[in-house]
């Protein structure tokens, strides 16, 4: 799974309007930025688990210095993507990186393709880790606060840390929660499932002693979902039935704590069936439509960030709202299989296509209108 992302704050808000802002129709071109032979050079050797390199995670920490990660590497720029150097090439096949500075940091990653994660610790930026025991715990996405504090999530449970992952606490979550996040040791988040009724959406605001719904959800197939919160916004994505490549879900918004809600996206396939909930969503279609599957929801100073890709028509790309949900625009996409994201303002970011068929790392200085290659896996004959 594609993690959800640290958020960053600093904001910036919009004039409100209950309107859907869609980007150009024809996609505009991409700018190869990279030295040509500079893939060449980061990925000679042998890839770690699968036959051929390809990313698996990306994350900058300003505009201009940032990580990506894949099986059996780890690289870094401090240009903004036109140069990159190596930091780590091994066994570690890369799941999530979450650093904190340009030098401390922890990662996920497998020895095995078909494994368990492991707890990765750094304070070198990346070119040597250290293994930090986790016991039974299987972490599927950390997030860390300072070099101290942080929270890990299973697949139904969440757990907090104070010693920079040596340790790990469990926190009391609702029976069937199939997401969690948490802001801070006090308020938190949770998708609950509900079978044969649909999703609740749960809140805490005393670190999970006692939870309460703000949101509930009515969704013929459950599959799960993700949450992002930061400050006063939360953004919720519930996910429907999938069939013939093709991803049904909805996505909610809310600008104060819960307090009230509003549908952005509401994406009914043919292939997915309804979209959950009943309310109509502001867009009927998510990024890299026809179809598309989400992937990274981020929130960045206030910002919500969704990205996405189409397996069928080949198409990766975002979507991004300033207001809450109040309005929601739609920019080009570009040609890809599927992707992974990490913006560091409304309008800065970067993505990375994680597929085999065409491993690449983009930018964007626009918001999404304009993706330049910043670089590019070399890809066998």
């Amino acid at each position: 799974m594609k993690t959800s992302k640290r958020s960053i704050s600093k904001g910036k808000s919009m004039m409100a309007a209950a309107a859907i802002a869609i980007g150009l129709a024809t996609v505009l071109p991409t700018a190869q930025a990279a030295d040509s032979t500079a893939g060449q050079d980061l990925f000679s050797g042998k890839p770690a688990g699968d036959s051929a390199f390809h990313f698996s995670d990306i994350q900058f920490l300003n505009a201009t210095t940032g990580r990506a990660a894949g099986n059996g590497f780890l690289i870094g720029t401090s240009d903004s993507g036109s140069h990159w150097q190596s930091i780590y090439k091994g066994t570690w096949q890369f799941t999530q990186l979450d650093f904190i500075s340009n030098t401390t940091g922890w990662a996920l990653a497998k020895s095995a393709s078909n494994g368990p994660n492991a707890l990765l610790y750094t304070t070198d930026g990346g070119s040597k880790f250290s293994k930090l025991p986790t016991g039974k715990l299987q972490l599927e996405r950390i997030q860390f606060i300072d070099k101290n504090n942080g929270f890990g999530y299973t697949k139904a449970f969440a757990y907090k840390t104070k010693d920079g992952g040596k340790s790990w606490a469990k926190i009391a979550t609702p029976a069937n929660t199939r997401y969690a996040e948490f802001v801070n040791d006090k308020q938190g988040w949770a998708l609950v499932i509900l079978p044969g009724l649909g999703y609740n959406l749960s809140r805490t605001t005393d670190g999970g002693v006692t939870w309460t719904t703000s949101l509930h959800v009515k969704a013929d197939e459950l599959s799960g979902g993700k949450i992002v919160a930061d400050g006063t916004g939360v953004w919720a994505q519930f996910n429907g039935g999938a069939g013939m490549s093709q991803q049904s879900y909805s996505v909610y918004a809310s600008g104060n704590n819960g307090a009230s809600w509003r549908k952005v996206i509401s994406q009914s396939t043919a292939g997915g069936g309804n979209a959950p909930g009943e309310a109509k969503g502001l867009a009927s279609q998510g990024p890299a439509s026809p179809g598309g599957h989400p992937s990274d929801l981020e929130l960045v100073g206030g910002t919500a960030i969704l990205s996405a890709y189409s397996p069928a028509a080949h198409r990766i790309g975002i979507g991004r709202s300033s207001n809450a949900g109040q309005t929601w625009f739609a920019p080009s996409d570009t040609v890809g299989y599927a992707n992974t994201i990490s913006f560091t303002s409304t309008y800065v970011g970067f993505m990375a296509d994680t597929s085999l068929n065409s491993p690449a790392i983009y930018s964007t200085v626009d918001g999404g209108k304009t993706w330049y290659t910043k670089l590019e896996i070399p890809t066998k004959p």
